[in-house]
């Protein structure tokens, strides 16, 4: 039970089910963190930094642990569905609190697609004969029929599917290691990828750019303030399973791009399907490439599955607070909030008919434009952060916040991205006469 003297808006998302472990908070966090950011989008970051993305997978694992700590300040504080939302509206006004949730929702609602997207792409490997858009519907609606289900039971197969994600990472790690020291009967070719042609041979420019796509993989971290308004304890749950998450995603980024790089020259890392993919097939090892599409469409679906979650909840927030109709507010008798699924769904449909007219460039379009509600919201979780503990003055938040800023900044000049920056006004001026329209029905 919460507290008494939580805020309003606290107490009034409180009709969610209580039933996520901390083992199973994290387990739907990595489920929402490691999907397409490192299994596709990978050559998006090789291609402009070169074997030197390794330093900018941990530049960004950084800005994650600030993020990571400064948002667990605030959910354990508050735990709640409507989480770093929430938080904005209480430490900054109403309107930031409307648009983190808006922004999140849609920011979530087109990452969907774009994971289902990927999905379609793996299916591709084994049959090219089927249209990418079937794939999208066929995968959307067995998981919002998941996500209608009861929380803890939705836990537990995302859990299962995040298994699977880790334990091919692993074997990856395991090939790949063996086929740099020579021990699979071909020659060593040691660390020769990782410094032929320099070790960072696009300059420190090329870092940099490269930490404008590595920030994607770890988006997610913050459904962990998400799930603790169905968290069973989140006073000890939650800070457990956000470090256990930013310490697990940091080494799993690091360890497998740098092995990823040193079996494949960069220069060969393409968009065509997943490069781990690609990696396996190239040193002749086709069934394990066959298997390792297998993991990598499973960790589409993972979090696919993980973003519906969101969404869900995120919209849920907004109805509670009285921003939309209420309605969506309300949960069936699993706990489940089915209303605020089923319209927040509306991302996979889109993401279809993406699929069927762009299919050369579906991916990478939704990647750049759902990048920019991301670091949006990161960018206000660290401000409330800052309103949160302005007495204290938090440095770790205000070096946050400038690192996001300048992210955001550079995707103008960062190739493949450069829609990020661009979507930023037209996405502003939504959230805002959003904003105006939902208060003016509440003053009605």
């Amino acid at each position: 039970m919460l507290p008494a003297d939580q805020p309003p808006s606290v107490r009034n998302e409180q009709v969610l089910v209580r039933q996520l472990s901390s083992a199973q908070q994290t387990m739907m966090a990595i489920g929402g963190a490691i999907g397409t950011g490192l299994f596709l989008a990978t050559f998006l970051s090789v291609r402009v930094a070169g074997p030197a993305v390794i330093v900018s997978y941990a530049i960004m694992a950084g800005v994650s642990l600030l993020l990571g700590r400064a948002l667990t300040d605030l959910a354990v504080a508050h735990p709640t569905a409507g989480a770093f939302g929430v938080y904005a509206e209480i430490y900054l006004s109403p309107l930031a609190g409307y648009a983190v949730r808006a922004s999140y929702w849609l920011m979530e609602v087109i990452a969907t697609g774009a994971q289902l997207v990927a999905a379609a792409t793996y299916m591709s490997f084994w049959n090219d004969d089927v249209p990418g858009a079937v794939w999208v519907l066929g995968f959307g609606a067995a998981l919002i029929y998941l996500n209608s289900r009861a929380v803890g039971w939705l836990g537990t197969v995302e859990s299962w599917l995040v298994m699977i994600k880790i334990a091919a990472l692993a074997l990856f790690v395991v090939i790949a290691a063996l086929i740099v020291a020579g021990a699979t009967g071909q020659p060593a070719i040691g660390l020769h990828n990782l410094t032929a042609g320099g070790f960072a041979p696009l300059g420190a420019k090329g870092v940099w750019f490269g930490s404008c796509f590595a920030i994607y993989s770890f988006i997610g971290i913050e459904i962990v303030g998400v799930t603790s308004g169905e968290a069973t304890d989140p006073a000890r749950t939650i800070p457990a399973a956000m470090r256990r998450l930013v310490i697990a995603l940091s080494a799993i980024y690091i360890v497998t791009v740098a092995l990823l790089i040193a079996v494949l020259p960069w220069q060969q890392i393409d968009g065509h399907g997943s490069p781990f993919v690609t990696v396996l097939a190239a040193r002749g090892v086709p069934a394990a490439a066959s298997v390792m599409n297998f993991v990598v469409l499973s960790a589409a679906l993972s979090s696919s599955n993980a973003n519906l979650y969101l969404i869900s909840r995120t919209l849920f927030s907004l109805a509670r607070a009285g921003y939309v109709p209420e309605r969506l507010g309300a949960v069936s008798r699993r706990g489940a909030p089915v209303n605020a699924l089923l319209v927040s769904s509306i991302g996979i449909a889109t993401a279809a008919l993406v699929k069927a007219l762009w299919s050369d460039t579906a991916y990478q379009t939704l990647f750049g434009i759902s990048l920019f509600g991301a670091l949006f919201v990161w960018l206000m979780i660290f401000a409330t952060h800052i309103a949160f503990r302005r007495a204290a003055r938090p440095v770790g938040s205000y070096a946050g916040a400038l690192v996001i800023i300048a992210v955001l900044v550079s995707t103008r000049w960062v190739p493949g991205l450069e829609v990020t920056l661009v979507t930023g006004v037209p996405w502003l001026v939504a959230v805002g006469l959003g904003y105006l329209v939902s208060r003016t029905k509440q003053a009605r």
